[in-house]
């Protein structure tokens, strides 16, 4: 906690005052280019990772970078897209998943676990996640550990994707070509990420035509 606390001082006297001018900005209200649901884990710095500055990401977090359907109680992260699309203006999308998701291990272990659970509020969450449960069971009863944790993720950013769709002014506005959805995975062993290239079925590092043949970031069974 008391790095926390020097962090804040640091920020104050010199991070703060570098980008003093944007700041000033930033207080008549924001204009972000995008908004990005991704995982809680730590690990995953939005900023950092797209080197962008503060106010040009609407940042949605939660475990595992899940977006419940449309209608589903309590859903406070479609309600803050739609408040990045319909009050933000936001027209770019971006679900983003990432290794070693922990959300995504609990999901594929929850097949085998017996009793009850030590996290049961997780696990009703990760319900949301039923979808990539099966999609995993039908595709990659091949793979064990951290292959099958890493293709879970992968299949969940698809998944999250299609449950966008569900809210009414995404769906709209997707029709009419005024949003565009996109699926990232970032590697945290390597700082690369990827995107969702859906005529390939893959997904594709940013700067390559293709994905490279044993990236371990091809999706079983999808395309278009």
């Amino acid at each position: 906690m008391q790095q926390l606390v020097q962090g804040i001082h640091h920020f104050q006297k010199i991070g703060f005052r570098e980008r003093e001018a944007l700041f000033g900005r930033l207080q008549h209200g924001q204009e972000p280019e995008a908004c990005l649901i991704t995982c809680a884990d730590s690990r995953i710095v939005p900023n950092l990772i797209t080197n962008s500055e503060p106010g040009q990401l609407f940042i949605v977090r939660n475990v595992g970078n899940i977006v419940p359907c449309y209608g589903t109680s309590n859903n406070d992260a479609l309600a803050a897209v739609e408040y990045a699309v319909v009050e933000l203006g936001i027209e770019d999308l971006i679900v983003c998943g990432h290794t070693g998701c922990g959300a995504m291990q609990a999901l594929v272990k929850s097949v085998e676990a017996s009793g009850p659970s030590r996290t049961p509020l997780v696990m009703h969450w990760l319900r949301h996640a039923d979808a990539t449960l099966q999609i995993v069971r039908d595709h990659y009863g091949h793979l064990q550990g951290k292959p099958l944790i890493n293709a879970a993720a992968q299949e969940n950013v698809l998944v999250q994707l299609e449950h966008l769709r569900t809210l009414p002014v995404i769906a709209s506005r997707i029709s009419s070509g005024r949003v565009r959805l996109h699926g990232w995975m970032y590697k945290i062993d390597s700082g690369e990420v990827f995107y969702y290239e859906s005529e390939a079925g893959q997904f594709v590092k940013f700067g390559d035509t293709q994905a490279t043949a044993g990236d371990g970031i091809a999706v079983a069974g999808r395309k278009g």
